[in-house]
């Protein structure tokens, strides 16, 4: 793949986002930090107060367990939805002309749900894989070889 002069490559998943700009050419990347966030989600067993629930039929005869809430994953959902806000202000903006998303398949599906109409329109390439924790030679490489 190549990765235009001034694209932005946003690398994210849960949790952690990072917003590199290209400041190389379409052949020769040199990914720069502009931003870099992560955020604190603990596992669902420490957010949560209570076991999940039972619901019961209005005659008491029927019983079965209530699906207990994935709090962790709600909140990774969650901050995928800021991430792409975050885009929609940059695009409205005018901040950048091309853009790469790089994010595990669920967190790209839930950022997918939240594209703004100029998100999409210079969205260059997206690549399914979590490479939030490798160094920025490491994206570069994935990236080029995409």
């Amino acid at each position: 793949m190549h990765i235009p002069h001034k694209s932005v490559v946003v690398v994210a998943d849960g949790r952690k986002m990072l917003f590199l700009r290209n400041e190389g050419d379409a052949e020769y990347p040199n990914l720069v930090v502009e931003t870099a966030e992560e955020k604190s989600n603990p596992a669902t067993r420490d957010q949560a107060t209570d076991a999940a629930g039972r619901a019961s039929s209005p005659q008491g005869a029927a019983r079965s367990s209530v699906e207990p809430t994935d709090f962790h994953q709600l909140e990774e959902d969650r901050f995928a939805a800021e991430v792409t806000d975050m885009l929609k202000i940059r695009a409205l903006k005018n901040d950048f002309e091309s853009l790469i998303i790089v994010a595990p398949p669920r967190t790209l599906g839930e950022m997918r749900k939240h594209y703004h109409k100029e998100v999409s329109g210079r969205l260059t390439a997206e690549l399914d894989k979590d490479l939030t924790g490798h160094p920025i030679a490491d994206i570069e490489k994935a990236l080029l070889a995409a």
